[in-house]
């Protein structure tokens, strides 16, 4: 694998970008630990049943939870009749999993033992199974080759498929106006691919590079990478500056539009009491002359790592206060937060913003997480978080950006009759404006 602009022999060796005074933190070469997996129903990884946590410690609901499933919305979504058996699903890339006899039996031994963390449960099996077909056969080239004589044929295919998907679409569906504009917007997509979940690899890393053409954002967070899915989007997005969170299990990446984006320097931030390998990755640039930075992560998962969810959330405000005056701040990622524990921090801090909150809380991007509509996972309880959020810090001096829009995107299953990824993505607009006032800062 092709070493990234920005591995952490390229980062800036512990020292905090100009400006910031965190001296505790340093570069990450992190290594995957224990992270709480969650459980799927697929045979092929029963054997991860004696690893998940007792029920008494996983099915625990929160009363933010529980607020969210009274809801009407949620109590008419939970009223649906589910479904006993998913149709056949396409299995993309091991013999092992392409039998789904017994999904319904599965389903119901993982139901009592399932929600420690919604949307990271079985990562560490997935994990495993994910690391082992990723040295067993090339990303692109080698999926979906069952016989040696069809290998070369259908490598060219595979390639062609990935390359149409990311290239055929790119502003077809935008007006001759949308793209006048789009020059003095910036566009940034932040999303969780769900990258531990092994099944439909192929179909689902298609459905991925079809939006991200599409949308060709000016700058992209992903989280939840694994070495197949980030050399798929290298091998395809050459049009991208690409920034690797960390070399080894799953990880976060910034990916920056090269002819809309000027990179000039990123470093990684280790949490240093994580237990689940997570940090912070930053990125400094300029868009259209005006300085800004970029920072994506993951923040730990699972209910009983509320803490430490908060004490990364803490070193996260604290590298976008004392970043440059001068950038603009950017934040985006999968935070695991329920909104009772920003409540216990006291809210945000002066300065920083939630870009849902600036933009009204919309009501249609409320929720990232959202097991109503998602089945990836099949959860057998209806529940809608907003596990993915965006904050912004204004530059002090300059033209302020402030946000425009804010869609989630990826709410269309795939003909595999799975979704991209168990999270939605959140595709957000922001404009410069001239005055202080027209950047909402509470």
């Amino acid at each position: 694998m092709d070493k990234p602009p920005c591995s952490p022999s390229h980062t800036c060796l512990g020292e905090p970008p100009v400006g910031c005074n965190d001296t505790t933190s340093g570069l990450v070469d992190t290594k995957v630990q224990g992270k709480t997996g969650k459980k799927k129903k697929q045979k092929k990884r029963q054997s991860a049943t004696s690893q998940m946590k007792p029920v008494s410690e996983c099915s625990q609901v929160t009363a933010e939870e529980q607020s969210s499933l009274e809801r009407p919305e949620n109590r008419s979504a939970g009223s649906k009749h589910k479904k006993n058996t998913r149709k056949t699903r396409n299995q993309s890339i091991s013999p092992e999993s392409s039998s789904h006899q017994d999904k319904t039996q599965s389903a119901q031994q993982t139901s009592a033992r399932f929600t420690c963390d919604q949307s990271t449960q079985t990562e560490a099996s997935q994990l495993q199974s994910v690391q082992t077909q990723s040295t067993q056969t090339p990303p692109i080239q080698d999926i979906h080759t069952p016989s040696t004589e069809c290998k070369s044929t259908q490598t060219k295919q595979s390639s062609f498929s990935m390359q149409q998907a990311y290239w055929g679409r790119s502003f077809t569906e935008q007006s001759a106006d949308e793209q006048k504009t789009q020059s003095s917007h910036l566009t940034l997509l932040s999303w969780n691919i769900d990258g531990l979940d092994p099944d439909n690899v192929f179909e689902r890393a298609k459905g991925l590079l079809s939006h991200l053409g599409k949308y060709r954002a000016d700058v992209v967070l992903l989280q939840e990478l694994v070495p197949v899915s980030w050399e798929i989007l290298k091998n395809i997005m050459k049009d991208y500056q690409f920034l690797q969170g960390s070399e080894d299990g799953y990880f976060t990446g910034i990916l920056l539009r090269k002819d809309r984006v000027q990179f000039l320097q990123s470093n990684i931030v280790k949490y240093p009491t994580t237990e689940m390998g997570r940090n912070l990755l930053i990125a400094h640039a300029s868009f259209l002359g005006h300085p800004i930075c970029i920072m994506t992560s993951h923040l730990e998962s699972c209910k009983e790592s509320s803490q430490e969810r908060l004490n990364q959330l803490r070193r996260v405000w604290k590298w976008m206060k004392e970043a440059p005056q001068d950038h603009t701040v950017i934040f985006g990622g999968d935070t695991n937060l329920r909104d009772w524990e920003v409540k216990k921090l006291g809210g945000l801090p002066d300065g920083i913003s939630d870009v849902w909150e600036m933009l009204g809380k919309p009501e249609e991007s409320r929720y990232t997480w959202d097991t109503s509509i998602n089945d990836n996972k099949e959860i057998p309880n209806s529940i809608r978080l907003r596990f993915d959020r965006l904050f912004l810090r204004a530059a002090a001096e300059g033209a302020k950006l402030r946000p425009d829009s804010m869609t989630l995107i990826g709410l269309e299953k795939l003909k595999c009759d799975y979704f991209i990824s168990d999270h939605w993505g959140i595709l957000c607009t922001f404009i410069f404006g001239a005055s202080e006032e027209q950047c909402v800062t509470d």
